[in-house]
């Protein structure tokens, strides 16, 4: 819904297109294992790997994922269910495994996703990269993004009645990817929804 407040065009069914894959899946009765194929399949190749590959490589490390090895994914995907997730217990064959080896606070801890603070970023350093790119976002993109709605994203964060960082990061990475490449927004003649400017072309 927010989305769709946001554009003026028609969204894409582009998660609908995604999400049908599951419907050609074959039968079983592990309701987990769905869900499981969709992260491997698109979540950890195209977001989690891509990031660790990407910041590994800029800081000359190199990185193997070592539960990634081909055989622990096929002895993982044989397991039932319940050997996975227990209610809100999660790991259970690798917390059984290290329950000799790690001390109780290890095992016990809460999971610690490792995150940009882009909420505190977006109301301190990087707000006026954040005005900056939605001005140029309204200038240019008034025929595709609606202005006072991303105006109201950015009102709704900044007095702290919500934590819009990562709706605000996102338009904002993507107005200055789209200003780096010199992305124009289609005229209502043009089929497309955006276009690319061609190289050498005024902006």
């Amino acid at each position: 819904a927010e989305k769709k407040a946001l554009v003026r065009p028609p969204l894409p069914s582009s998660l609908q297109q995604v999400l049908s894959a599951l419907d050609g899946l074959p039968s079983t009765s592990d309701d987990l294992a769905p869900y499981l194929w969709l992260d491997q399949k698109y979540y950890l190749a195209d977001d989690i790997l891509t990031k660790s590959d990407r910041m590994s490589m800029a800081h000359s490390v190199e990185v193997r994922p070592p539960f990634l090895d081909h055989r622990v994914v096929e002895f993982a995907a044989k397991l039932p269910a319940c050997l996975k997730i227990r209610g809100g217990q999660q790991k259970l064959i690798l917390k059984e495994l290290m329950r000799d080896k790690l001390p109780p606070a290890i095992l016990k801890r809460p999971k610690i996703g490792f995150d940009i603070p882009a909420h505190e970023w977006l109301r301190g350093p990087l707000l006026p990269l954040l005005t900056d790119a939605f001005d140029h976002g309204a200038n240019q993109y008034g025929e595709v993004f609606r202005p006072e709605v991303m105006n109201n994203f950015l009102r709704l964060h900044l007095e702290r009645k919500a934590n819009l960082g990562y709706h605000l990061w996102g338009l904002m990475v993507l107005f200055l990817w789209m200003r780096k490449w010199r992305i124009q927004a289609a005229s209502s003649k043009t089929p497309k929804v955006l276009l690319q400017v061609k190289a050498g072309a005024s902006a």
